[in-house]
């Protein structure tokens, strides 16, 4: 008689890349919809398939090395949200990056906030450090679709950090509010709040309203600017003794 033979499980080989990127993924998954100190290696490594010790070959400095390379890899994603091709009007190239930005935050749900925001056990000054690279890199982007003919000014970059930080701040309100308004309604608010943020810089700053006549002229009468005049202009219009 024959002996039954067990079924084993088939180990998959991959590059050292392929491994650690394997190992990022399941973590990522993990911190997305659980704060990073609820998280354990011993999770990681059965997202992954894979034995713990094995994912201490790939970062022995234990679950703080893996939260801050997942970080780092979610902050790499975030970055590019603001990288677009430097054509049309400036507010559908914003339209564009906050569509990717609020899918970024969609997709990893409340876990936004452990992965990006800080306000966990596992925060360091690194941590601190990726996350504020992320918000200096939107800023960057968002500067040069001005095409500045000279460094932004501190007007014109207070703004933008401003608005940055509200696109931050709205995207945490979002998942608080259990997901509400719909996305492509805050992606419109953010967009019009942007136009509105540098019109009223503009009216202190000459840089700035250079950045506005010339971003102006590039956009239709039913874009974004467009349908915000018409809906503040009855607004001011009631408020007429103010001019």
């Amino acid at each position: 008689m024959t002996a039954a033979v067990s079924p084993t499980r088939a180990y998959r080989r991959l590059s050292v890349e392929q491994r650690r990127s394997q190992l990022l993924d399941a973590a990522l998954s993990l911190f997305a919809h659980r704060a990073p100190e609820e998280v354990s290696l011993d999770d990681v490594a059965a997202a992954a398939g894979v034995s713990r010790p094995l994912v201490y070959r790939y970062f022995p400095g234990g679950k703080q090395q893996l939260y801050e390379a997942a970080l780092r890899s979610a902050a790499d994603d975030l970055e590019q949200c603001f990288a677009e091709p430097q054509d049309g009007p400036l507010t559908q190239r914003l339209s564009r990056a906050v569509d990717r930005y609020l899918a970024f935050v969609d997709e990893h749900d409340a876990g936004f906030s452990a992965l990006l925001q800080g306000g966990s056990v596992v925060e360091t000054s690194r941590t601190t450090a990726i996350v504020d690279g992320v918000r200096r890199s939107a800023v960057t982007h968002i500067l040069a679709h001005m095409d500045l003919a000279e460094p932004a000014g501190p007007r014109l970059r207070t703004t933008v950090r401003m608005w940055v930080t509200a696109v931050e701040a709205a995207s945490l309100i979002w998942l608080d509010e259990d997901k509400r308004p719909p996305l492509d309604e805050l992606r419109e608010l953010l967009v019009e709040q942007f136009v509105a943020q540098v019109a009223a810089t503009a009216g202190r700053d000459p840089q700035t309203a250079e950045v506005v006549r010339r971003a102006l002229a590039l956009e239709s009468p039913d874009g974004p600017v467009g349908e915000l005049v018409r809906r503040v202009l009855p607004v001011v219009a009631q408020a007429a003794h103010l001019v």
